[in-house]
């Protein structure tokens, strides 16, 4: 069948299409009925009895966790928080359906780097807050645009009405939101935890778009980190095998239950507060550079913004559900996931042909040898860091503002 519009039914199409993408200005406000819910929900908390579990063996220890939510309930101020983040410009977008809530921080220099940053579970867009600090400073050698976009059903990206949307989905929408509603040609582009996986995808799927790649961990098409060898790691990754072994425990758990049953823990998680809060500070605690302390590098303030972008938006349950769609295969004994179908597009090798760079945290929770590495991408640069985990944009903003100057730096001439 043809399809065919007439001159004057084209020219209101693609109107309407321009109207569709383009950003709005976007102001966080949670109305005050929300904000007064949740305070009443924390201080009327159903707590379960904790004994035996001084070391957090059991999970979340409940003299910890109740003295975060009488702080949460009575002293943070979620006012002040909205205040900070509506410091920066933040726009929202409808894409192919799809509501996406993005801030935007442009350099006002015409040689500036296009650069998107995308977050994981459970971060929100709120982790890069550090690293968009660093990166904009008076700096006279390399200027950024910088796009913090929410992942779709994450926050304020919200509501998620679109099933099936994985990582390859994802990184379509944000090819689109960066060339075809933002106007830049080729843009750069960098992520942590399932942002790396999104980020890969924009280095395998369309490199003509891409000036270079940075991953803070290894998610790629069609790779599993149990294919990797061990003579693959040089005398000085041996540390890496131990850490892996370390962390399979640490991150098993959410990984079988949001890629199997997201919509059933969400039930639980969307009426209790406390429990979407445990759910997430647990991750954030185990996977943090912190010796256990997940306080020590950015404090009760953070962690209560963290928790409740989530709970103010009711998007905890949405937010599950890209592990369904990406990873419904369930786990692999490495502890890592088993992509349902994220396959190679192209065959030749690299299968990321864009200059690429690793920065190695020693308390991330899957870590590649180099070698490894090296066959899957076209590596420009692997630096290992001095300090960091899982969460690096929030742990070591400074670090890796560092990372992204001196790397993308180099390819800047490739705009």
């Amino acid at each position: 069948m043809n399809f065919h519009l007439s001159e004057e039914t084209s020219e209101s199409y693609w109107l309407a299409l321009r109207r569709v993408m383009e950003p709005e200005k976007f102001s966080i406000h949670i109305p005050d009925e929300r904000i007064d819910d949740l305070r009443q929900r924390l201080r009327a908390t159903n707590w379960p009895g904790d004994f035996g579990n001084s070391d957090w063996d059991y999970g979340v220890e409940q003299g910890w966790l109740r003295d975060m939510v009488s702080y949460w309930a009575d002293d943070f101020d979620w006012r002040a928080a909205e205040a900070r983040m509506n410091a920066y410009d933040q726009f929202r977008v409808e894409i192919d359906g799809v509501l996406i809530h993005f801030m935007l921080i442009r350099s006002g220099r015409p040689n500036a780097i296009p650069l998107i940053l995308t977050h994981g579970w459970p971060w929100t867009f709120w982790d890069w807050r550090g690293v968009v600090e660093e990166l904009t400073r008076d700096n006279d050698d390399v200027a950024f645009d910088i796009v913090v976009p929410s992942l779709p059903g994450y926050g304020f990206s919200s509501p998620l009405r679109t099933p099936g949307l994985d990582i390859r989905g994802i990184g379509r929408l944000w090819v689109k939101l960066m060339t075809e509603v933002l106007g830049y040609e080729r843009f750069a582009a960098a992520g942590g935890d399932l942002g790396s996986a999104i980020t890969a995808e924009l280095g395998h799927a369309y490199p003509e778009r891409m000036i270079a790649v940075h991953f803070c961990i290894l998610l790629l098409p069609e790779f599993h980190y149990k294919d990797v060898r061990q003579e693959d790691y040089a005398p000085d990754e041996k540390w890496m095998i131990a850490r892996n072994r370390e962390a399979v425990p640490l991150i098993t758990a959410h990984r079988v239950l949001h890629s199997t049953e997201p919509q059933t823990i969400s039930y639980a998680l969307a009426d209790s507060p406390v429990g979407t809060a445990a759910w997430i500070w647990a991750r954030r605690r185990a996977w943090s550079d912190s010796n256990s302390d997940v306080m020590s590098y950015r404090g009760r303030d953070f962690l209560c913004s963290l928790a409740s972008v989530y709970w103010l938006t009711n998007t905890i349950g949405s937010s599950l559900r890209l592990y369904k769609e990406q990873y419904g295969g369930g786990v692999h004994a490495t502890g890592m996931p088993a992509p349902t179908e994220w396959s190679l597009l192209r065959q030749d090798a690299p299968s990321i042909p864009v200059p690429t760079g690793v920065a190695v945290a020693p308390k991330e929770v899957a870590l590649m040898p180099r070698a490894a590495v090296e066959r899957r991408v076209n590596l420009a640069r692997w630096t290992v860091l001095p300090r960091g985990g899982h969460f690096l944009p929030s742990e070591a903003p400074d670090l890796l503002a560092q990372e992204y100057r001196a790397f993308f730096g180099e390819h800047r001439l490739s705009i």
